[in-house]
């Protein structure tokens, strides 16, 4: 069983959720499962990084994940490439 999370946490992941819908499907597989399986295991930090992740535009969000494009930003790089390594193929 999952340890109770506090209404506070829930209501910071639902935005969180929400946040994480994009205008791509490439990126809407990414984004909502790995907020729902592993956003609860990151350290403070790595949250952080994530939910500035979460405000990049999409064009580039698509570009960094598919490998088009490196994420001139070292933290937001680690983060793609934190979430690429987690996606089950």
């Amino acid at each position: 069983m999952f340890p109770k999370q506090s209404e506070e946490v829930l209501k910071d992941k639902r935005r969180l959720i929400w946040a994480c819908r994009r205008g791509m499907l490439e990126l809407d597989v990414l984004f909502e499962p790995f907020v729902k399986e592993a956003y609860d295991e990151l350290s403070e930090e790595q949250k952080a990084v994530f939910r500035r992740l979460v405000t990049c535009d999409d064009p580039d969000l698509f570009a960094w994940f598919m490998g088009h494009k490196e994420c001139p930003d070292e933290e937001l790089k680690g983060m793609v490439d934190f979430m690429l390594s987690r996606v089950k193929v």
